[in-house]
């Protein structure tokens, strides 16, 4: 609390409680969203020597509930991220919340939603205030599954320089042509949005500027690392695999709607992949054989990503 400054803005931290196990329990006032942001954050093994940060996005939930993240499905509630970087030099930050907001700027309040400014939060209010209050270095990398996946990528459009690493989980990064605007579609009209709030009617430039296909050229410099599923059954698609505690509903869902949305993910991310070698853009792509849009693989993901990432800041 002492050594967090504020963001220029004047955005800042307003409480910090120690949560269970490792995890700080930060809220941050965002001047953007004018509104309180809950961050998790699990501070580098040595406090007492400067960090780089490892940002960590939730999915279509925002990874919160009516009881907080605790209640939610997450980073730290469905992985072992906390074992994970337990030894490792970094500063690893977590928001919770934007639920079908695809972590963007909405150029108007959602009805539903309400006032959506996470592009502005994440790359300009809470960074100056992780950095001074944690040691950061300036080195920074970021990370998300299914919606995130794609909203990393919008991210380092939106902030140039702001991050050396990239890792994409099971996400669709083409959302401006007429597959990617129904995805966007359904993703935001699931959580009750609606889309015209985010980035306006299908036409308007505002999609393109915001594609990460389109804008491929841009990623170049940055390491990165996109991976997904299949959509077939995998290892982990099974009664005693993560998550499913043995319930055959559960694990139909997972089966069924989870090998949908990584078929799809799939698709986008070869379109992504082709794109990138077209421009000679390097990057690490893992085509899982089996898997689906579920927790267990996200943490593989993340644990085999962090070669890339972590050599990214310098760790």
């Amino acid at each position: 609390m002492n050594s967090a400054q504020p963001a220029p803005n004047g955005s800042r931290l307003v409480t910090a409680v120690q949560g269970p196990g490792r995890v700080l329990d930060l809220t941050v006032h965002s001047e953007a969203m004018a509104a309180p942001v809950s961050v998790e954050i699990l501070p580098a093994a040595d406090s007492s020597k400067p960090a780089p940060t490892l940002y960590l996005l939730n999915g279509v939930d925002g990874g919160g509930s009516v009881e907080g993240w605790q209640g939610g499905d997450n980073w730290l509630t469905k992985t072992d991220i906390e074992e994970f970087f337990a030894d490792k030099q970094v500063n690893v930050v977590i928001p919770i919340g934007g639920r079908g907001s695809y972590y963007t700027d909405w150029r108007a309040e959602d009805p539903v939603l309400g006032r959506q400014q996470w592009a502005s939060f994440l790359t300009r209010e809470l960074p100056p205030i992780i950095d001074s209050g944690f040691r950061g270095t300036g080195a920074n990398a970021i990370a998300g599954l299914s919606m995130a996946g794609a909203a990393v990528f919008q991210l380092a459009l939106a902030a140039p320089g702001l991050y050396r690493g990239i890792g994409s989980y099971s996400g669709c990064a083409r959302t401006s042509d007429p597959r990617g605007q129904a995805m966007v579609d359904i993703v935001v009209g699931g959580k009750g949005g609606n889309t015209v709030n985010m980035w306006g009617p299908p036409d308007d430039p505002a999609w393109a500027a915001n594609d990460p296909y389109l804008h491929a050229d841009k990623f170049r410099g940055i390491a990165i690392y996109v991976a997904t599923g299949s959509g077939r059954a995998g290892p982990l698609d099974a009664l005693d695999g993560p998550g499913v505690h043995s319930d055959p509903v559960k694990l139909t869902d997972q089966v069924v709607l989870g090998g949908a949305l990584d078929s799809v993910a799939s698709g986008c991310t070869r379109q992504l992949q082709d794109r990138f070698r077209e421009l000679a853009v390097p990057a690490t792509f893992d085509f899982r054989d089996t898997g689906t849009h579920s927790w267990g693989y996200w943490q593989q993901d993340l644990h085999n990503s962090w070669s890339v990432l972590g050599a990214a800041l310098d760790k």
